[in-house]
């Protein structure tokens, strides 16, 4: 029993210096303490490139040797530490108190997102590519030549035909216009567009205002409503806003307040 205590306690004790970067002083720099600076980016020390590791190491003993420098100065005596001390643990104060106060639940944003679901409607969206050019004969020449390839691959010559011959600004992407609603279209494209399946093209060219299309659609989406996974975290901004207002107003109708 003992040995196999002393070999979980040895393991335990490799694992934590593993975690230990840095030494600055006797000041142990920790991957904890990392990640914790990275956390606002979504990011931790091990996902890091090799050179951005270093970098934001040598930042963290950088500021640990600044911070030992200070403390050893006495500074922490002075007068001016004091008064911003105190004016740090106000806010610091304040803003506890706010994140308490104005917390929100997922179940009420969940509750918000139901109530009010309209806000976040979304229609049909089409993923499209298209070819431009000046005529109708032009287009129907690569309408025929776009014909005789076989399905699978339909896109990669769609995409060819359009880098050499589309004259619209998408051209050299291979015609790609990505996702759209169809109100953002010309009627003409649009209803065109919405009566195709993705991985079909036009078969008879479609004339706007800019020109001759030939189009081949990707993909599409129907008209839903926005997740609310997606939206959960814009909603709480906005109930935390609300929040706040509400409760502004409450304690200034509590209190005496006199303007000189």
């Amino acid at each position: 029993m003992k040995k196999i205590i002393l070999g979980s306690l040895f393991v335990a004790s490799s694992l934590f210096a593993g975690d230990v970067l840095a030494v600055v002083n006797g000041e142990k720099i920790t991957k904890a303490e990392i990640n914790n600076v990275l956390k606002p980016q979504n990011i931790t020390y091990d996902k890091l490139p090799a050179q951005y590791k270093k970098q934001i190491l040598d930042k963290i003993i950088t500021e640990a040797l600044l911070i030992q420098k200070a403390e050893n100065s006495g500074v922490t005596k002075t007068k001016e530490y004091k008064e911003l001390l105190n004016k740090v643990k106000k806010q610091v104060a304040l803003q506890v108190f706010l994140d308490q106060k104005l917390k929100v639940s997922d179940a009420e944003a969940k509750a918000f997102y139901e109530k009010n679901k309209k806000m976040f409607k979304q229609p049909a969206k089409v993923k499209a590519r298209h070819i431009l050019v000046k005529t109708k004969a032009e287009a129907e020449k690569l309408i025929n030549e776009l014909k005789n390839v076989p399905q699978k691959d339909l896109e990669a010559k769609f995409v060819e035909l359009a880098k050499k011959y589309s004259t619209g600004p998408s051209g050299k992407n291979g015609g790609e216009l990505g996702w759209f609603d169809l109100k953002q279209m010309v009627p003409a494209f649009s209803n065109q567009v919405k009566n195709m399946k993705p991985g079909e093209i036009t078969l008879s060219p479609v004339k706007t205002q800019f020109g001759w299309h030939i189009i081949y659609v990707q993909d599409k989406k129907p008209a839903g409503y926005i997740p609310f996974s997606v939206v959960k975290n814009q909603i709480k901004q906005q109930l935390k806003k609300e929040k706040f207002q509400k409760y502004i107003q409450k304690i200034k109708s509590e209190s005496k307040i006199q303007y000189k």
